[in-house]
């Protein structure tokens, strides 16, 4: 019965001093999964989002430039907003287009002073 205490004592505690860590590194492993499988679904809701219109460019549909124009003031959205890529991006038409280099630049709203 003496040498079983002694044997019991260091079973245990190589189970204290390993079993909790790898325990403890099994559940954050576990947590880190989720939180990454939540956050794809997340990231691919906001990519469906983006994806506004499929519809070809309007410059490709034959529509000249005052004719453009006219649609992206009716509808208050720039036609290259309307049709950007999946992942959020311009289209390289838009980038080389005409309406799109012609556009105004947004001016910025001076800051208010609270003296």
């Amino acid at each position: 019965m003496d040498t079983l205490t002694p044997i019991l004592a260091f079973v245990v505690g190589l189970l204290l001093r390993l079993g909790v860590p790898l325990l403890l590194t099994v559940l954050v492993v576990i947590a880190l999964r989720r939180l990454d499988a939540r956050w794809q679904k997340e990231a691919e809701l906001e990519r469906s989002l983006l994806v506004k219109d499929e519809t070809p460019c309007w410059k490709e549909q034959g529509l000249s430039v005052e004719e453009i124009k006219t649609k992206a003031a009716e509808s208050g959205i720039p036609c290259w907003q309307t049709h950007r890529l999946s992942n959020g991006y311009l289209r390289e038409a838009c980038l080389e287009c005409e309406v799109f280099l012609a556009a105004p630049v947004p001016e910025a709203k001076p800051a208010i002073s609270h003296a």
